[in-house]
């Protein structure tokens, strides 16, 4: 006679989903191989989760670039929480460099390691455990959005983008939304990100004309040209800062000539400038000035001027308000700690959904990311999911 079944498993409790594990789904995700554009497995891993847990998902690929869209709730709710990530990864370089399987997510010394174990697939995995486990235990009246993609790591131009204009031509939308990225620059807890600087590269091309060394009045010297275009670039003050955002740079990142002999004087130079720049300016704006300024310079010595200017995001501000009081009392419950507000750091996918609702970014420290030996805290992990459940749970409430 086979043994009764204990009174546990014949409880309600039991026919209760186990909560997902947001350590076992960071290391499922490490373990594909991502690097941007590839797949490599992450999204297909995902979408099983998220659908067998009653969302509905659509892969939104586009020019080669994978997408995830996954709602739970009906489309269309005007009450509806999204978060944002990104599964794709950086290369990993030399692998013998590394201590580990670069895509092993192997666990030890209360850490786990791998490419993306910071940079974000924790911050994906801690959004997509936390989602999954409150549409079962309090199904809510409006709905739940995650926004994944495989291309914030690229040139994003097919990624979250992609995402955003499928929604739009879907009638999907976002009221809010949470971007996972790293965000704490030392301890958990610490900083939440409510708007981002603007990001802008100009790529210049001086043209002269070649000549002997010994005879410098006979040619057109691109190069003094150039310098002194880019002196007085890296000499001008942008502005000193604003109420949420440090004060704007400008970086000289490379000069070149390609010019092998000593006695001549080369027909062409090339150098690169990056802006990061606060709401003080546009990149239109900024654009314009670095045409002046070379208009001058090419007045001044003769040596024509070419620029190339990309933009890749314009800086944005969330203000201070629900959004971002909602996520820092998340926070502190979580850690016993108020997060500083921030705009520093670099780029990331918010730039395109601040076009589509308010935004605001929260999610591990990230020393690591990016480097040989990425990791992160496993204790960290699960106190993600536990500030992403709080915030979805207060949201709705």
């Amino acid at each position: 006679m086979p043994a009764p079944l204990p009174p546990s498993a014949l409880s309600p409790a039991s026919l209760v989903p186990e909560p997902v594990d947001p350590v076992a789904l960071t290391a499922a995700l490490i373990r594909c191989p991502s690097v941007t554009p590839a797949e490599g497995g992450a999204l297909v891993l995902l979408e099983r989760l998220l659908s067998e847990a009653g969302f509905a998902c659509t892969r939104v690929d586009r020019a080669g670039v994978p997408n995830l869209f996954a709602r739970w709730g009906a489309r269309g709710h005007p009450r509806s929480f999204g978060f944002n990530g990104h599964t794709d990864v950086v290369p990993v370089g030399n692998p013998a460099d590394w201590s580990c399987d670069p895509f092993g997510g192997d666990i030890r010394d209360g850490r786990i390691w791998g490419r993306g174990a910071a940079d974000m697939k924790s911050g994906v995995a801690a959004f997509a455990a936390a989602a999954v486990d409150f549409v079962r235990a309090t199904p809510p009246d409006g709905a739940v959005i995650l926004t994944i993609t495989g291309d914030e790591e690229g040139v994003g131009r097919d990624g979250t983008l992609a995402l955003l204009d499928w929604m739009a031509a879907q009638g999907e939308a976002m009221s809010v939304c949470l971007v996972g990225e790293p965000t704490c620059p030392d301890e958990m807890g610490q900083m939440m990100k409510i708007g981002r600087r603007g990001s802008m590269t100009a790529h210049i091309r001086a043209r002269g004309v070649q000549g002997h060394a010994a005879y410098p009045h006979r040619a057109r010297n691109p190069l003094t040209a150039l310098v002194r275009l880019l002196d007085r670039l890296a000499a001008q003050e942008l502005d000193r800062g604003t109420d949420h955002f440090d004060a704007s740079t400008l970086a000289i990142t490379t000069i070149d000539t390609g010019n092998p002999a000593s006695n001549v004087i080369p027909a062409a130079a090339r150098a690169t400038v990056n802006i990061r720049f606060n709401d003080r300016h546009t990149g239109a704006s900024l654009s314009d000035w670095l045409r002046a300024e070379a208009a001058r310079v090419e007045a001044e010595t003769g040596v024509g001027m070419e620029l190339e200017i990309s933009v890749s995001g314009e800086s944005f501000l969330t203000p201070p308000g629900p959004l971002s009081d909602l996520v820092a009392r998340a926070v502190q419950a979580e850690t016993n700690r108020v997060p500083e507000l921030s705009t520093s750091g670099g780029t990331s996918d918010a730039r395109f959904i601040k076009d589509h609702c308010p935004v605001v970014e929260f999610g591990l420290v990230g020393q690591t990311m990016h480097k040989v030996d990425e990791n992160v805290e496993i204790a960290h992990i699960h106190q993600l999911k536990a500030i992403y459940g709080r915030i979805l749970r207060a949201w709705f409430a």
